[in-house]
């Protein structure tokens, strides 16, 4: 099974200023994070951005804010405690105009929302707040796509004890070049010239 750009979602959870630097590979793991964000963007993949505590531990890089649609803060670790899973998959909008004593046929149709169910996940720290807000995803029967090379936790040792925690539940794990060219699919994608100079 393949990434759809059009049934993704990005989600990418506490790139924060006062974290990062304690962070295990921080360098590689930011520079990942914003190559997916910018992928994203060109690609129109709704894109999500978390902050746990920002009053402490400061905000996601201004570039990878401006590639959010909205950045979430928090207190939870898991961010679907504080409304990510509303974000993700928005209540369907009521009918509107409809009689309720026309016959069915006569009634209008009632746009739907078609929610995109694919979530790629990447962010720190992978044993915590990653961990938590990807398994109450499954929980939510999201399909949950971790990238493994923009996630990072202090130690090695608990970054990997989250990636093996994640796939025993279900999720998969990617890195950030398979994300990328399965939402591109074809090197005849518009975007291909610039995701292409991305990873270079």
């Amino acid at each position: 099974m393949l990434l759809d750009d059009q049934d993704s979602q990005l989600v990418l959870v506490d790139f924060q200023a006062r974290l990062m630097p304690a962070i295990h590979e921080a360098e590689l793991v930011l520079a990942n994070a914003m190559r997916l964000a910018q992928a994203a963007h060109w690609m129109e993949v709704p894109t999500w951005g978390t902050e746990q505590n920002p009053d402490k531990l400061g905000a996601n890089p201004a570039e990878m804010r401006a590639l959010c649609r909205r950045t979430l803060p928090k207190m939870s670790f898991s961010a679907c405690a504080e409304g990510l899973v509303e974000v993700l998959r928005p209540a369907a909008r009521p009918a509107g105009g409809n009689a309720r004593s026309l016959p069915k046929h006569l009634q209008k149709a009632v746009p739907q929302d078609p929610s995109r169910q694919s979530i790629v996940i990447a962010g720190v720290e992978a044993h915590v707040c990653l961990l938590q807000t990807a398994l109450e995803l499954l929980e939510e029967e999201f399909q949950v796509w971790v990238v493994t090379d923009a996630c990072g936790s202090r130690t090695e040792r608990n970054r990997d004890a989250a990636f093996d925690r994640l796939a025993g539940a279900g999720a998969e794990l990617v890195t950030t070049e398979m994300v990328l060219f399965e939402w591109l699919r074809t090197a005849e994608a518009d975007p291909f010239k610039e995701i292409q100079d991305l990873i270079k």
